[in-house]
């Protein structure tokens, strides 16, 4: 009867041990230097607080993708279960169309580093409400 409970809890030990492995890259980032590339390359179609072209970033984190108020997203987006995390935001700069295929947004972020500091900024800045 312990051996099913030995084996989940070493089942979860290892899921927990393996996302905390990908947190320190997360952990360096520099959200100042983040702000800049997020003006520079997100600015043009995204705003924290108000859709553009984009949907607005403020409160993405947790957030299921594709519902931001007020934005109309194409329906690949719509109907994805991703939340928006460091892991999923990496991915989805990294390659938008490879994470939700049928998506409208043609920007990429090549530089691991790039997104690793812009994610952080987001953070930083696009929880709440200032």
């Amino acid at each position: 009867m312990a051996l099913p409970y030995l084996q989940l809890l070493s089942t979860a030990t290892v899921s927990v041990l393996t996302l905390a492995a990908g947190l320190p890259a997360f952990a360096a980032a520099d959200a100042g230097r983040g702000a800049a590339l997020y003006a520079s390359k997100c600015g043009g179609g995204h705003a924290l607080d108000e859709n553009r072209y984009g949907p607005a970033h403020r409160g993405v984190f947790g957030r299921k993708a594709g519902r931001a108020r007020g934005y109309a997203y194409s329906s690949a987006l719509s109907s994805s279960t991703i939340v928006w995390r460091e892991d999923t935001l990496d991915r989805w700069l990294a390659d938008p169309e490879k994470l939700i295929p049928g998506q409208r947004m043609s920007v990429s972020v090549p530089s691991e580093d790039d997104r690793r500091d812009i994610i952080a900024y987001l953070r930083a800045r696009a929880r709440t409400q200032e």
